[in-house]
């Protein structure tokens, strides 16, 4: 695999240095200060291709190998009149970005919000903090924070009853703490949605069902894809993240069956998936290395990281250490090298997802879930099993 680290610019804590130092050759960047739908221009794609490079000259070279993410504009997704020029605007940038020679972009067709948690800083048994999602903490920020019209509907009256308990004993910093972890915003922003507004955001998918969401995202890649495939650019979804409904909001990348109902929208190899093992792997249903073979023809980048099932529930999960947890690993790196095999060796990129927060790392201000150490011990597990996979082949 062509090992990488995700990177959100220059004002990212975690340095070029620090993701060089790491063994990568490899940068997973976005232009987070173009307004989302706006046109990336050649000039500021160089601009950023010039910052990370600016070190190669005297060190082990750097190069922006992943767009993550251009993102996908929220009236392409509800198919609004004006999703035409979005489309407009996305199909420029994909052009823009092939003329400098950056050939995979990952995106999301995620409704409103990217990833969900409720807790940034679970304190694990060794001290580190690690992400984690609990579905009544969840249900309580839905049920008495936000208080979603017909949100009691999504929960059972078990959770219903556990999250009036637990509501009723919340200190006014818990609640807010839980507040602002839900309405976190976009990978690359620490600023969170505000609570006034939200609602707002999500009543305009009051009419919008995982059937039309799927409609509008096949109608997306149908439009995009082609071109990408004539600019030799891979498409990749990343899956919802947690991959279930959340807000009376669809998902609709969750699943085997979802994967291959968009693969088959449009058939031309450019319609690719990032696999992301952590966001598949919190359904037991998802079976990742047979996953992985199925559409291993489609799969351009790659995210490795693990989630545990709280007693195999998976409404309630947590970050684990990469080599643990309940993604099956070994046996997924297995499927990932049998691929590059057939490739010719070509190696597909891929970034240790999600570290814990760990080690010096827990006295420093970071992105949750993109510390240093964190990552780079994850990177270091992967890269040792990933040496004796291909030895022993």
């Amino acid at each position: 695999m062509l090992h990488t680290m995700r990177w959100f610019g220059p004002h990212d804590p975690v340095s070029l240095m620090d993701i060089r130092q790491a063994g990568c050759s490899g940068v997973v960047t976005a232009l987070h200060q173009i307004a989302v739908g706006d046109v990336w221009s050649k000039e500021a794609i160089q601009e950023r291709i010039d910052l990370i490079e600016q070190g190669n000259h005297q060190y082990t070279a750097l190069h922006w190998s992943v767009v993550e993410s251009l993102p996908v504009h929220e009236a392409i997704k509800k198919a609004l009149p004006e999703r035409e020029q979005y489309l407009e605007n996305y199909r420029i940038s994909l052009s823009n970005l092939a003329a400098k020679g950056i050939k995979t972009v990952c995106y999301n067709f995620m409704p409103v919000l990217d990833w969900s948690r409720t807790k940034l800083d679970f304190e694990m048994p060794d001290g580190a903090k690690a992400l984690r999602f609990v579905w009544t903490d969840f249900a309580i920020f839905d049920l008495f924070i936000l208080k979603r019209p017909k949100a009691e509907l999504d929960y059972s009256k078990a959770v219903q009853e556990a999250a009036k308990l637990k509501f009723e004993g919340m200190t006014i910093p818990e609640k807010e703490e839980l507040q602002n972890t839900v309405l976190l915003g976009l990978p690359g922003s620490e600023e969170a949605f505000h609570l006034e507004n939200f609602q707002s955001l999500l009543d305009q998918y009051q009419e919008i069902g995982p059937d039309k969401l799927r409609e509008n995202l096949h109608y997306f890649i149908q439009q995009v894809a082609p071109l990408a495939q004539e600019l030799e650019i891979n498409l990749c979804i990343h899956p919802d993240d947690p991959p279930f409904p959340l807000l009376g909001l669809p998902r609709v990348v969750s699943t085997e069956s979802d994967l291959a109902s968009l693969m088959e929208a449009s058939p031309v190899r450019a319609n690719g998936i990032t696999f992301c093992t952590g966001s598949l792997g919190v359904r037991p249903d998802n079976n990742l290395p047979s996953m992985i073979r199925r559409f291993a023809d489609r799969i351009h980048f790659i995210h490795l990281r693990t989630t545990k099932r709280e007693q195999d529930e998976p409404l309630v999960f947590h970050e684990a250490p990469h080599l643990a947890g309940d993604v099956p690993m070994f046996e997924v790196i297995q499927a990932i090298h049998e691929e590059e095999v057939k490739r010719g060796g070509e190696q597909i990129p891929m970034r240790p997802d999600h570290g814990h927060q760990m080690l010096d790392d827990l006295h420093k201000k970071t992105y949750p879930g993109y510390s240093a150490i964190g990552r780079l011990r994850g990177l270091a597990e992967i890269r040792g099993m990933e040496l004796a996979i291909s030895r022993m082949n």
